[in-house]
């Protein structure tokens, strides 16, 4: 940065535009997120809040910049700086991560583990200690001043993923591919830093905090689509249609039509032949003057018994084969949509423990083939 009116010029925007982000964030969560104690969002908008105190530090060195600079070099005290406010953004967004909702399995166990504290700390402060010895001795040695560099690798690796998979998980796929664009413009910026080329790191270093700070929004967006989607799911809502049709092979399909799911149209869904006989055996019954089924006890080995359902895993099938049609295949959660979905389509017998039927009003039942029969 040998342009002292251009950096300073970047410091004031770095400043302003960070620290009204930092209170923005800080707004959303005070409205909605103080009362779940979800402190997520203060991570987040503290490491933002560090590129807004960079900013000022950028604005104070370029008023005396050309006075402090020998040999083309900046002043010790400047980078050092600079690397301790890179080292804490970092650091307090790995710190927000084990708060998101959505977190992928591949590294779910290790960001939620009550070791991601030490993981996270350990090296940062290994980092930290040598950007301090360059602000107190005033010598900087390039391996140490690049600690920050490293550690910001390590970060947005983490940081791609969880992002990824927020956005993924609320059904906002766009977003998520913007956000893996924009992990990789971040990492093609701390490369460049690495490298030491003749590229202008003022527009790289814009360029990729604004990106990072409008998908920390988006995020708070859908974080916000997520409260609005928290709805009941009630059975007395559900309408359900079964019907096998032809594909344009001359192949019968099964599909089922379910209305009534919040934030959802109409969900077509095509199920394998054992699941969707099942549910239709449900709705035929539900229509009968019996609507129980009854369940094989895992004691039972008498060969001439016959049951409804051979076993639990069956019905756990048949969730799954809607959750995947409603949601898509791997964008659901156990907790939030397969034990809901559950509870709005089943019941069980309270002085039977086998037996359970289909929980929607019989009125809501539609079989668009009615001689279809389940053998």
């Amino acid at each position: 940065m040998h342009n002292p009116m251009l950096q300073e010029f970047y410091g004031w925007w770095q400043f302003s535009v960070c620290t009204f982000a930092f209170f923005a964030l800080f707004a959303i969560w005070w409205h909605l997120g103080k009362e779940k104690r979800d402190f997520g969002q203060i991570w987040l908008a503290l490491s933002v809040l560090c590129w807004g105190v960079l900013g000022l530090v950028e604005v104070f060195y370029a008023k005396n910049l050309l006075a402090q600079m020998t040999s083309g070099n900046e002043p010790p005290l400047l980078q050092g700086l600079r690397s301790i406010l890179s080292l804490c953004n970092s650091f307090f967004i790995l710190l927000a991560l084990p708060y998101f909702k959505y977190i992928p399995s591949r590294v779910k166990s290790l960001v939620t583990s009550n070791n991601w504290y030490f993981i996270a700390g350990i090296p940062f402060l290994f980092a930290l200690l040598p950007m301090l010895s360059i602000i107190f001795t005033g010598e900087s040695y390039k391996i140490l001043s690049q600690l920050d560099l490293y550690y910001a690798f390590f970060t947005l690796v983490f940081l791609g993923f969880v992002l990824y998979e927020s956005f993924a998980k609320r059904d906002l796929k766009l977003l998520a591919y913007l956000s893996v664009v924009c992990i990789l413009i971040t990492l093609i910026g701390q490369v460049l830093k690495l490298s030491g080329g003749s590229v202008n790191m003022l527009l790289v270093s814009a360029i990729f905090k604004t990106c990072l700070i409008m998908l920390f929004f988006a995020l708070a967006l859908s974080w916000v689509k997520d409260l609005i989607e928290e709805k009941p799911l009630l059975s007395q809502f559900l309408k359900l249609s079964l019907s096998k049709q032809k594909n344009e092979k001359g192949k019968f399909e099964n599909w089922v039509f379910i209305q009534g799911i919040p934030n959802k149209n109409q969900c077509a869904i095509r199920l394998t032949k054992s699941p969707f006989d099942l549910l239709m055996l449900f709705a035929q019954k539900r229509q009968s003057d019996n609507p129980w089924l009854e369940i094989k006890p895992k004691s039972e080995s008498r060969p001439s018994k016959v049951y409804d359902i051979q076993d639990y895993n069956q019905i756990k099938r048949l969730i799954e084969g809607l959750l995947d049609g409603i949601y898509g295949k791997g964008n659901w959660l156990k907790a939030k949509h397969f034990e809901s979905l559950k509870s709005a389509l089943f019941e069980g017998d309270e002085s039977k423990s086998r037996r359970i039927k289909l929980k929607i009003p019989a009125d809501n039942i539609q079989l668009l083939e009615q001689s279809l029969k389940v053998l």
